[in-house]
């Protein structure tokens, strides 16, 4: 498999609103957030909501996000986070970031 990111990756998640089935929650696009874990490769669930095979098989990534870069009003710790998989299709660099 061939992961375009690896553990410790600054990643955005692309802002994005395609019509479908599709696997990416609303409230992580455009945010960003760091790659904890690369959990193999695995066939796209987006094909295979509609019948299809889904290969090839894509990276799929354990991103943590900060709860204050989800949720701007967040009244936790600053250190809380969530954690949430994202299949490399919905990943991209951040502005700035090489």
């Amino acid at each position: 498999m061939s992961a375009r990111f690896q553990v410790g990756d600054t990643v955005r998640v692309r802002q994005a609103a395609p019509p479908g089935h599709v696997r990416t929650p609303t409230f992580i696009r455009g945010r960003t957030g760091v790659v904890s874990q690369l959990m193999g490769a695995h066939a796209n669930p987006e094909e295979l909501a509609y019948g299809r095979p889904g290969k090839p098989e894509i990276p799929l990534y354990r991103v943590q996000f900060r709860q204050t870069e989800l949720w701007p009003d967040y009244g936790g710790q600053a250190a809380d986070s969530a954690v949430v998989d994202i299949y490399e299709h919905w990943l991209e660099m951040p502005e700035g970031m090489s």
